[in-house]
């Protein structure tokens, strides 16, 4: 639930500009975006958010299969989307996975599908359990990795004071999870509190204090270009060395 590190946002956002210092996107999109200069990744932390594909109770799909010509709603260039072809792929052909990006991000998706206007859609973080609450099924569970992007050039000090605070913070929702879950209303509609029981919630997103290797870059960026998931000649050199900063080196 370390819902600090989860903004997650298209990779137009960070070609557009960011004003914060500090900022976070599954790592396939950090990893292009600092691969074309759009600043440096972070490589000392990452984190892990589970996700999965969400239908309506009374839908007739019922497997991964079963979702082979069904629109499943995602965010172009953010975590569902890269998500939901991981998960996919193991039970579709590509041709059978069919993304549907018109639904817009996270919260507007949730909305649609909670009001029967999508018949399939990835979900992440509060409107995962808020949807599992409500009794929609999830059809196959999957995850994906969040990376840090630091633009400009902050104090390398502040840096390491923001990332112990987190370090303290993730530890304290380890131990006592229960005091937390209630923040989740924090970035809900008001208009789905009152159908909200946070208390059955679980922690979501987990930031992970090991490194994020040479070896998962140059692994990730092969998967992106391999699947065709950005147009050709826009990926970026994809160099470790020059796309990335650590402050424990």
């Amino acid at each position: 639930m370390s819902e600090a590190m989860s903004h997650i946002i298209t990779f137009q956002s960070f070609e557009e500009g960011r004003k914060a210092s500090v900022s976070c996107a599954c790592h396939w999109t950090v990893n292009v975006a600092a691969s074309n200069g759009h600043g440096k990744m972070y490589t000392d932390v990452y984190s892990v958010a589970p996700a999965g594909i969400f239908v309506p109770a009374d839908s007739p799909v019922k497997t991964p299969e079963d979702l082979a010509g069904v629109p499943v709603s995602v965010g172009f260039q953010s975590g569902s989307h890269y998500a939901t072809v991981q998960g996919l792929e193991v039970y579709l052909k590509p041709e059978q996975i069919n993304l549907n990006y018109a639904d817009g991000m996270l919260f507007k998706r949730m909305e649609l599908l909670l009001d029967g206007q999508s018949p399939a859609c990835s979900l992440f973080g509060g409107p995962y359990y808020f949807a599992e609450q409500l009794g929609f099924r999830k059809v196959i569970d999957t995850t994906f990795m969040i990376g840090t992007m630091i633009h400009g050039d902050p104090d390398p000090e502040d840096l390491r004071k923001f990332f112990r605070a987190l370090r303290k913070a993730q530890r304290d929702i380890d131990l006592r999870p229960e005091l937390y879950t209630h923040y989740y209303k924090n970035e809900f509609p008001d208009r789905f509190h009152p159908l909200m029981d946070t208390r059955r919630w679980g922690p979501g997103e987990r930031i992970v204090f090991e490194p994020y290797t040479k070896e998962v870059f140059e692994d990730s960026f092969k998967w992106i270009r391999e699947r065709q998931l950005f147009e050709p000649g826009t990926m970026g050199a994809g160099r470790y060395e020059d796309a990335c900063v650590s402050l424990t080196a």
